[in-house]
């Protein structure tokens, strides 16, 4: 760690982070110093992932966590309590997406994704806001580019743009306290969250991006080590899109793109 170990001595939890950008995101705290819980609802792929960032040297252990649930929230209170008295750093990362029209959404999926992706962010600041009162803490909540534009997803749109609503609330509630309350919005990233993408998805996305590219998950962590971190203490309320400038000019994009390959089909026109 070394010159890196900026959040040296400070106790982090992120939830849904036994794999994909929730996993990436405890890495990059734990490289930088902190102590981190890795909460998941996967146990088995939360236990491999402790079991790795050991190997690597990392300070962090797993805790079984279904974010819809008050009870596990308040047992993992208790334990943090126990064990280190206080909590630096929330990360709200856990996520559920059926990608469904509105048509096609069940009753049973438009609960469950806002129970995972909103309440369960809900809950676990409500439910952790005690320990958090240090005078210099953090609250990063992992909203997405489809809680900044319109997306043919319901549940998931609405959802996303809700936890960026309740994040800005969040922020003048807590500042008082000392806690920053900030969202990350990554747009297209190869990950877990996209095995149910449509066929296509990832060539059709980067045509796109202006910059031409889907983001990895180590850029959406590194913006939220960003706003976890002393570095920006003074920066509360606020959104960081990481999108690779699709929020934008994807638009712009997307016709010039359409009008090239019109074009190339035309070539006398």
């Amino acid at each position: 760690m070394g010159e890196e170990a900026e959040l040296a001595g400070r106790i982090a939890l992120v939830t849904g982070a036994a794999r994909g950008i929730g996993r990436e995101i405890a890495t990059v705290l734990a490289l930088n110093g902190a102590h981190v819980v890795v909460a998941d609802i996967l146990e088995d792929d939360g236990v491999q992932a402790i079991a790795e960032m050991k190997q690597a040297g990392l300070d962090a252990q797993f805790v079984r966590l279904d974010v819809t649930e008050p009870g596990d929230w308040a047992t993992l209170r208790d334990m943090i309590q126990e064990r280190f008295g206080r909590l630096d750093i929330l990360v709200n990362n856990a996520a559920f997406n059926m990608r469904e029209s509105i048509a096609a959404t069940s009753v049973e999926h438009w609960k469950r994704t806002l129970d995972v992706n909103l309440f369960g962010a809900f809950c676990g600041m409500q439910t952790l806001l005690p320990l958090m009162q240090t005078g210099d803490a953090a609250i990063v909540n992992i909203s997405s580019t489809s809680g900044i534009f319109g997306q043919p997803d319901a549940a998931y749109s609405a959802s996303k743009w809700a936890l960026r609503g309740l994040t800005k609330t969040a922020a003048i509630e807590f500042a008082s306290m000392g806690i920053r309350c900030n969202s990350v919005h990554p747009g297209t990233v190869p990950s877990p969250m996209h095995v149910n993408a449509p066929p296509g998805h990832g060539e059709v996305w980067k045509r796109i991006i202006p910059m031409k590219r889907p983001g990895k998950m180590r850029e959406i962590a590194e913006a939220a080590l960003f706003l976890a971190s002393p570095r920006s203490s003074y920066i509360t309320g606020t959104e960081i899109i990481v999108d690779g400038g699709l929020s934008q000019g994807g638009i712009a994009t997307a016709r010039a793109t359409m009008l090239e390959d019109w074009r190339q089909a035309h070539p006398s026109a």
